[in-house]
């Protein structure tokens, strides 16, 4: 406990914001004073490490959280890494969300950039992560960071790098750059400059032009009720719509502006129980014909239609097919991508249309990569629609094109989920679902894992179990991985894997029904849930969950 105290001591003493360090402070005295020391050795048990493509970790003072010492040691490291690749006297750019400390992380990267002699570049506002990602390559930067927890709890913040391609930084750079921040000195001496040059309102409108230029000139009837989940996105996804013909969409009121305690929600990620209510509640009250919504940082999209039984969310995989079917429709032409746990309809899809297709890894530093991209998604409601602007996902341009997939089918007296059925009478339904179990204790996790490897299940569901893939192997198609997949009798799949970003253990399952014209494709809903629902009871046992 000594030289846990002491090494307390030594980053209170350099902290530079009043704030965590009178946080630090205060839990010093309390261990001193023999109470608990679980709070201590928590924000001292290592440091925040690179996983999705950058730092993302609870807001406090301490290595193991988010706070103005690790983004600092993470700028210096990160300028290292750009000097030693070839890129001094570059620029970077720099955005930032509407998150807690956000503007101030942001303020400090583009000082310790601007005093490690390169050109800084800040983002005018909080604004929508594609905005940044597009703003690499027009600016053309030798990287890019956007401070984002994207859809994490209120007391998250994140740290998101990309290189000067525009994409998410994968390894071996997070590693590279990981290790350059462990060699980060004394705070003291880490040289810092002024904060850059703030961006105009012109770098946005070239944003905004490029997302309108997706959709060409058709109907424009729609009624919309849209919520950006009191994060970014708002005002962004007000001027493209109007740009491009639509009128303004029935807004949220409670959720309208941006707010970091994210009041109105349990968790502020469209995918969460409940965090859509407010806007099928609208929908339902001004009868609207779709809902869509951004999260916090915008860069995913999510949508709600009408149906029998009220509104209904649309899985993520229905979002991915409806725009992949949207593109092919349009003739767009290049590899039609996205990751493991999306549905195999993608797949299908793309192959009767004459275009490639590619697997990879879950996340966007994977699926932004693939040779001759034309349309990117992973069922996460993360989609990329113009990878020649933003090479990473894109909420407020996939929400315009889904815009104009339902205005088209409007004007035809269809529905989106019409098209749906188009798409399952053709390539038969695939329908997904996931089990997600968050944990208190990563240990939980790992010996879950652990149990499936130990003693993988034979049938899952009633479904024999055909193939069994340790990810963590890797293939010739994949990078090594902490995941495994089922492949399971009629085309049935499940992938098992730990999130990347939060806590939680998660199980992609999909089940693939042939529709028969004569009964309709509600018929193979029907079967399919009851599928979904045998394999998740089967998966839950197997893993001890």
């Amino acid at each position: 406990m000594s030289n846990l105290l002491a090494a307390a001591r030594a980053w209170a003493a350099e902290d530079p914001d009043p704030q965590t360090r009178a946080e630090l402070e205060a839990v010093i005295a309390d261990v001193e004073a023999g109470r608990d020391g679980a709070d201590l050795a928590d924000r001292f048990d290592g440091t925040l490490e690179f996983g999705t493509a950058g730092l993302r970790g609870e807001l406090g003072a301490g290595p193991n959280r988010m706070n103005r010492v690790v983004v600092t040691r993470a700028a210096a490291g990160l300028a290292t890494y750009l000097r030693d690749t070839g890129h001094a006297g570059g620029s970077v750019v720099i955005g930032y969300d509407a998150r807690h400390n956000s503007d101030v992380f942001a303020r400090d990267t583009a000082e310790v950039m601007t005093g490690a002699g390169f050109t800084a570049y800040v983002l005018p506002r909080p604004l929508p992560t594609p905005v940044l990602a597009y703003a690499i390559r027009d600016l053309g930067c030798a990287a890019g960071v956007m401070v984002t927890a994207s859809h994490n709890p209120p007391r998250d913040n994140g740290y998101k790098v990309y290189l000067g391609d525009g994409s998410q930084i994968v390894p071996p750079a997070d590693a590279e750059i990981a290790s350059r921040i462990a060699a980060v000195g004394p705070l003291a001496d880490v040289p810092r400059g002024d904060a850059g040059t703030v961006l105009g309102d012109d770098l946005l409108d070239r944003y905004l032009a490029s997302v309108t230029a997706l959709v060409g000139d058709g109907p424009r009837d729609l009624s919309t009720v849209y919520t950006p989940l009191h994060g970014v996105g708002g005002d962004t996804v007000a001027r493209v719509l109007e740009a491009a013909g639509f009128s303004a969409p029935g807004v949220v009121e409670q959720q309208r502006e941006p707010d970091p305690e994210f009041p109105t929600v349990a968790f502020p990620n469209p995918e969460e129980a409940g965090a859509m209510d407010l806007a099928m509640a609208l929908a339902e009250e001004r009868g609207a014909d779709l809902v869509v919504a951004n999260d916090p940082d915008a860069d995913r999209c999510a949508a709600a239609v009408p149906g029998p039984h009220g509104w209904r969310m649309l899985r993520g995989d229905e979002v991915g097919a409806l725009l992949a079917h949207a593109l092919l429709q349009k003739g767009k032409q290049g590899t039609y991508a996205c990751s493991i746990v999306s549905s195999s309809l993608l797949g299908k899809l793309a192959t009767a249309a004459g275009q490639p297709y590619a697997e990879t890894l879950t996340g966007f530093k994977w699926i932004s990569r693939v040779d001759g991209i034309a349309f990117g998604y992973e069922e996460a409601l993360g989609y990329c629609v113009d990878p020649d602007h933003v090479r990473d996902k894109d909420g407020v341009s996939a929400l315009l094109v889904l815009c104009e997939l339902a205005a088209t089918a409007k004007a035809e007296g269809r529905t989106l989920v019409d098209v749906l059925d188009d798409i399952a009478l053709a390539h038969g339904l695939h329908a997904t679902d996931q089990l997600s179990v968050r944990v208190t204790d990563l240990g939980e996790i790992a010996a879950a894992m652990a149990r499936l490897r130990a003693t993988p299940p034979t049938e899952l569901g009633g479904l024999a179990v055909e193939r069994v893939d340790d990810l963590a192997q890797g293939s010739a198609e994949l990078p090594p991985t902490d995941g495994l997949r089922y492949r399971l009798a009629e085309g049935a799949r499940v992938i098992v894997r730990p999130s990347g970003t939060e806590p939680k253990l998660k199980c992609y399952l999909e089940v693939v029904v042939p529709v028969r014209p004569e009964d309709g494709v509600d018929a193979a809903r029907i079967a399919a849930a009851g599928r979904l629902d045998a394999i998740r009871d089967g998966i839950k046992k197997a893993a001890g969950i």
